[in-house]
Protein backbone atom coordinates (compact mmCIF):
# COMPACT_ATOMS: atom_id res chain seq x y z
CA UNK A 1 0.00 0.00 0.00
CA UNK A 2 1.16 3.54 -0.83
CA UNK A 3 1.55 6.29 2.06
CA UNK A 4 2.77 9.89 1.34
CA UNK A 5 4.09 11.66 4.72
CA UNK A 6 4.65 15.09 4.91
CA UNK A 7 7.04 16.85 7.42
CA UNK A 8 8.43 20.77 7.19
CA UNK A 9 5.30 22.80 8.00
CA UNK A 10 5.24 25.45 10.25
CA UNK A 11 4.66 28.83 11.39
CA UNK A 12 6.91 31.49 10.06
CA UNK A 13 6.99 35.37 9.69
CA UNK A 14 7.03 37.00 6.27
CA UNK A 15 9.92 36.65 3.93
CA UNK A 16 10.90 34.10 5.91
CA UNK A 17 11.63 30.37 4.46
CA UNK A 18 10.43 26.85 4.84
CA UNK A 19 11.51 22.97 3.52
CA UNK A 20 8.32 20.91 3.40
CA UNK A 21 9.40 17.04 2.90
CA UNK A 22 7.61 14.37 1.67
CA UNK A 23 8.50 10.64 1.06
CA UNK A 24 5.91 8.15 -0.04
CA UNK A 25 6.40 4.25 0.58
CA UNK A 26 5.55 1.30 0.06
CA UNK A 27 6.39 -1.26 -3.11
CA UNK A 28 7.19 1.75 -5.72
CA UNK A 29 9.77 1.15 -8.52
CA UNK A 30 9.36 4.53 -9.27
CA UNK A 31 6.94 7.50 -9.69
CA UNK A 32 6.10 9.80 -12.69
CA UNK A 33 5.04 12.68 -11.39
CA UNK A 34 5.66 14.20 -8.26
CA UNK A 35 4.48 18.00 -6.82
CA UNK A 36 3.32 19.89 -4.42
CA UNK A 37 -0.20 21.54 -3.98
CA UNK A 38 -2.16 24.06 -1.65
CA UNK A 39 -5.63 24.42 -0.23
CA UNK A 40 -7.43 27.47 2.14
CA UNK A 41 -10.44 27.04 3.90
CA UNK A 42 -13.63 27.62 1.34
CA UNK A 43 -11.05 27.43 -1.49
CA UNK A 44 -10.17 24.75 -4.05
CA UNK A 45 -7.31 23.26 -3.73
CA UNK A 46 -4.53 24.58 -6.77
CA UNK A 47 -0.93 23.53 -7.96
CA UNK A 48 2.11 25.35 -6.53
CA UNK A 49 4.11 23.20 -7.75
CA UNK A 50 5.03 19.61 -10.10
CA UNK A 51 8.39 17.61 -10.89
CA UNK A 52 8.64 14.54 -13.62
CA UNK A 53 10.95 12.09 -12.57
CA UNK A 54 13.39 13.26 -15.33
CA UNK A 55 13.14 16.67 -13.14
CA UNK A 56 11.03 18.73 -15.37
CA UNK A 57 9.61 21.48 -13.03
CA UNK A 58 6.49 23.35 -13.34
CA UNK A 59 5.54 26.22 -10.89
CA UNK A 60 2.04 28.81 -10.63
CA UNK A 61 2.86 31.92 -11.65
CA UNK A 62 2.32 33.22 -7.98
CA UNK A 63 5.27 31.18 -6.44
CA UNK A 64 7.62 30.70 -9.30
CA UNK A 65 10.85 32.19 -8.31
CA UNK A 66 10.80 32.33 -4.87
CA UNK A 67 9.69 28.31 -4.36
CA UNK A 68 12.03 25.16 -5.64
CA UNK A 69 10.78 21.97 -5.97
CA UNK A 70 13.67 19.14 -6.18
CA UNK A 71 13.00 15.35 -6.17
CA UNK A 72 15.40 11.90 -5.12
CA UNK A 73 14.07 9.41 -7.41
CA UNK A 74 16.06 6.75 -5.05
CA UNK A 75 14.13 8.14 -2.16
CA UNK A 76 10.64 8.64 -3.71
CA UNK A 77 11.03 11.69 -2.06
CA UNK A 78 10.00 15.90 -3.13
CA UNK A 79 10.96 18.70 -1.44
CA UNK A 80 9.53 22.34 -1.38
CA UNK A 81 12.14 24.92 -0.63
CA UNK A 82 10.00 28.09 -0.18
CA UNK A 83 11.53 31.20 0.19
CA UNK A 84 10.44 35.20 0.69
CA UNK A 85 6.69 33.64 2.22
CA UNK A 86 4.27 35.82 2.17
CA UNK A 87 1.04 35.37 4.27
CA UNK A 88 -0.87 34.83 1.06
CA UNK A 89 1.26 31.44 1.36
CA UNK A 90 -0.81 30.35 4.45
CA UNK A 91 -2.43 26.66 3.45
CA UNK A 92 -2.43 23.68 3.83
CA UNK A 93 0.40 21.73 1.85
CA UNK A 94 -0.25 18.50 0.19
CA UNK A 95 2.09 15.96 -1.20
CA UNK A 96 0.79 14.61 -4.31
CA UNK A 97 2.27 11.59 -6.48
CA UNK A 98 0.90 9.89 -9.67
CA UNK A 99 1.58 7.21 -11.87
CA UNK A 100 3.32 5.14 -9.84
CA UNK A 101 4.65 1.96 -10.95
CA UNK A 102 4.18 -0.46 -7.96
CA UNK A 103 4.54 -4.40 -7.35
CA UNK A 104 0.56 -4.44 -8.07
CA UNK A 105 1.35 -2.39 -11.44
CA UNK A 106 0.42 1.55 -12.39
CA UNK A 107 -1.11 3.35 -9.60
CA UNK A 108 -2.55 7.02 -9.67
CA UNK A 109 -2.97 10.15 -7.93
CA UNK A 110 -2.04 9.21 -4.36
CA UNK A 111 -2.04 12.54 -1.35
CA UNK A 112 -0.74 12.85 1.58
CA UNK A 113 -2.14 13.92 4.66
CA UNK A 114 -1.06 17.82 4.51
CA UNK A 115 1.07 19.89 6.34
CA UNK A 116 -0.05 23.28 7.66
CA UNK A 117 2.22 26.81 6.62
CA UNK A 118 1.42 29.85 8.71
CA UNK A 119 3.18 33.01 7.20
CA UNK A 120 2.48 35.70 9.53
CA UNK A 121 2.87 39.22 8.64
Amino acid sequence: QVQLVESGGGLVQAGGSLKLSCAASGSIASIGIMGWYRQVPGKQRELVATMTNNFIANYAASVKGRFTISRDNAKNSVYLQMNSLKPEDTAVYYCNADRLFTSLGMRYDFWGQGTQVTVSS
